[in-house]
């Protein structure tokens, strides 16, 4: 029995020794070092490009958990990185090299795991697992239109920022949609004049994100979604008169229409989660931090995820996807990793372990595995796979988990009770499926 896993990064290698684990053969093709993408350096597989963080290690954290989940379900990566860790505080960084290298040794000593060297430009026929990354491009990048459709692969990610809803000060904030139309779909943070003429100067001096220069090139394919800090230097009223424009609106405190409105659009069904309409971003995530949190009522705001614009290959994944990364044009192909819709590193890797566990119980005739919503890989599978109107990449966090039956206000111990009931839980699962 036998599968194709094409892409050697973190999703990729998980996804084979997971075959592997398995007993199934796998056979894993990587394009370096034949071919380079213009981010990539090391011939190594599972090589980090932008950090050596694999961010916060304790259980109480969205990506500690992860991470714990990860390991009861036979991970790679994480022993690998625990293996080749560098003191990072209450993170888990790794050395890049030695964390590549180690990786590498334990898919080339695998002899399950055929490592096929070289660039693949086709999708084969038989079970495959397509774990590219974010830099996926050439003939396979084309393949891949031609089996999702022109707008099923996106080659920006244009994201706005998430915050928290219980980090919202709703004493300041008010719900309504223009007009009275609509059933108060949206928060919405009102600014004086004085307040919008602070944040225009904090917003147009920030410091932004320094393109790569394979990004500058195309940065003409996200005008149409044009970042709100290039918007505003095109004149003091032009995002007054855009995202931030107050007709149709009043604020009950005062009865008036503001000078300038910031709406906030739930991000999910269970609205624990709100972005910020219109604030695509390439400030660099401190200043994001800094200039979005004197928007009145987000000045304590958690923010889930900031910002980006940048290179990046994703699907439409709710739209073609099932439950276990199936293609639903043509099953015998999966995808994991970034190209899914998860965001970070970790979560890529989570993705490839999952779609190896799904394709390996697929072939052997096993019961599949079934992922509790409370685990944070339920949770990260529900985000890719469920049906959204605007689907953006989204990392690991607790916004996205249910909200435990008892509320704790105290925000380490809620973090805390949300990870043991998830692991927990996923715990049942793993039980229940044999593993």
């Amino acid at each position: 029995m036998k599968a194709t896993v094409i892409g050697g990064g973190l999703a990729g290698c998980e996804a084979a020794y997971t075959l592997a684990w398995y007993g199934i053969e796998a056979e894993l093709w990587e394009q370096k070092p034949e071919h380079y993408s213009p981010a990539h350096k090391y011939p190594g597989l599972a090589e980090l490009v932008c950090s050596n963080s694999l961010k916060a290690a304790r259980l109480d954290s969205a990506s500690g958990m992860l991470k714990e989940e990860m390991r009861r379900l036979g991970s790679l990566i994480v022993p690998c990185a625990e293996k080749t860790a560098v003191a990072a505080g209450g993170a888990l960084a790794v050395d890049r090299e030695a964390f590549s290298d180690a990786v590498t040794a334990a898919i080339r000593e695998n002899p399950l795991i055929r490592l096929v060297e070289k660039q693949a430009d086709a999708i084969p026929e038989g079970p495959v697992i397509v774990a590219t990354g974010p830099l996926t491009s050439g003939a396979l990048a084309e393949e891949i239109v031609r089996l999702t459709g022109r707008t099923g692969l996106s080659f920006f990610d244009a994201a706005a920022p998430i915050v928290t809803d219980e980090s919202i000060d709703h004493s300041i904030v008010f719900a309504a949609s223009r007009y009275g139309r609509g059933e108060d779909d949206y928060l919405n943070c009102p600014m004086n004049k004085e307040e919008y003429e602070a944040f225009y100067e904090a917003l147009v001096s920030a410091e932004s994100v320094e393109l790569h220069a394979f990004e500058k090139k195309d940065f003409r394919v996200y005008e149409g979604c044009m970042p709100v800090e290039v918007m505003a230097k095109r004149g003091p009223d032009t995002i007054r008169f855009g995202p931030l424009k107050p007709v149709g609106l009043r604020d009950p405190r005062t009865g008036h229409r503001p000078w300038a409105v910031v709406q906030l659009r739930k991000e999910n069904n269970a609205g624990t989660l709100y972005n910020l309409v219109g604030f695509q971003t390439n400030l660099k995530w401190g200043e994001q931090k800094r200039v979005f949190s004197m928007i009145p009522g987000l000045a304590n705001a958690e923010f889930v995820r900031y910002g980006v614009m940048h290179r990046n290959t994703f699907l439409d994944s709710p739209r073609l996807l099932d439950r276990e990364f199936r293609l639903k044009s043509r099953p015998s192909i999966r995808f994991a990793g970034q190209m899914t819709g998860v965001e970070g590193y970790v979560e890529s890797a989570a993705s490839g372990l999952l779609a190896g566990h799904h394709l390996a119980r697929e072939l052997l005739g096993l019961a599949p595995l079934q992922l509790p919503e409370e685990s944070m890989l339920g949770a990260l599978t529900g985000h890719v796979v469920n049906e959204t109107g605007d689907f953006q990449p989204m990392g690991a966090n607790m916004g996205i988990l249910p909200p435990l039956a008892e509320p704790v206000r105290d925000k380490r111990l809620r973090y805390l009770a949300l990870a043991e009931r998830g692991v927990s839980a996923l715990e049942k699962a793993i039980k229940g499926a044999g593993l």
